[in-house]
C-alpha cells in the first residue's frame, strides 16, 4: 500500500477493524520515517469486490451505477427521486454482498433489482421486470399484473 502523502511503498499496519456489516475492513496505517518513509499515518478500507459474469463468460466488477441506469430509464416519468434510486443501488448491491459469493451470474443482479423496484414503484417495475424477463405478449404483462393484485390482497387481508 503507497502512501497518501509520501508514496513510499512500505507502509505497516497498525490496526485492522472489520465494519459493522462485515462487509469491509478499516486498517489503520504508519509510513515509517525510519524507512524512507513520511511519518504520517492514514486509514484504508477494503471492501470485497463483487464480479459479474456475463452471459459470454466474461467478467467485470459490478458498477452499482450501471445497475441504477437500468432502473432510471424504467423510471422515466415515474414520481421516483433519484436518493430513491441510490437506496435501491445500495441495497442491491447489499443483497449481492451478502451472498457471499465473489462472482455472481448477470442474470442474479436483474433478480436482485426485481424485489426493491416491486416496492419502489409497480409501473417501473412492470417496465423492468417487461425487458429483464422478455415479455412477448401482452398476456405476460396480465400474468404479472395478476401476481401483484393477488399479492396486494394477501397483504391487506385481515388476518384471523
Amino acid at each position: 500500500m503507497h502512501c497518501p502523502f509520501c508514496r513510499h511503498t512500505d507502509t505497516r499496519v497498525l490496526d485492522s477493524r472489520v465494519a459493522e456489516d462485515g462487509s469491509a475492513i478499516r486498517r489503520r496505517r504508519h509510513c515509517p520515517a525510519d524507512s524512507g518513509g513520511c511519518g504520517k499515518r492514514f486509514s484504508t478500507v477494503e471492501q470485497m469486490q463483487v464480479t459479474v459474469v456475463k452471459r459470454s463468460g466474461a467478467t467485470e466488477p459490478f458498477v452499482r451505477e450501471k445497475a441504477i441506469s437500468g432502473v432510471r430509464k424504467a423510471c422515466k416519468g415515474r414520481p421516483v427521486t433519484e436518493d430513491q434510486l441510490a437506496c435501491l443501488g445500495q441495497e442491491v448491491e447489499d443483497t449481492l454482498r451478502c451472498n457471499a459469493k465473489a462472482e455472481v451470474p448477470a442474470h442474479e443482479i436483474g433478480l436482485a433489482i426485481l424485489g426493491p423496484l416491486r416496492q419502489l414503484d409497480e409501473v417501473a417495475y412492470l417496465r423492468f421486470a417487461s425487458v429483464y424477463r422478455q415479455f412477448s405478449s401482452a398476456e405476460d404483462f396480465e400474468a404479472e399484473i395478476g401476481l401483484l393484485r393477488a399479492e396486494r390482497q394477501l397483504v391487506s387481508a385481515p388476518s384471523g
